[in-house]
């Protein structure tokens, strides 16, 4: 029993992956910052969710939160 279950572990153990986190990666990727409270967000964010977030939480236009963001 003991040398099945070791060469059971083993098959396992082959097969095992290395986890891949996508974490680091998100972080890289925002480079959208409010100038207001200094969220940041993906630079894949379109303008109507800027937008919503700068007047939902500081009621100021998508200008004075995002100055530098131009819709691409």
């Amino acid at each position: 029993q003991g040398a099945k279950a070791a060469s059971k572990r083993d098959r396992k153990d082959k097969d095992v992956k290395v986890a891949k986190s996508q974490l680091k990666v998100n972080e890289q990727a925002r480079d959208i910052q409010c100038n207001i409270c200094k969220s940041t967000f993906l630079k894949t964010t379109r303008a109507p969710a800027l937008s919503e977030h700068a007047t939902n939480k500081h009621s100021k236009t998508l200008e004075i939160c995002f100055p530098g963001f131009s819709a691409k």
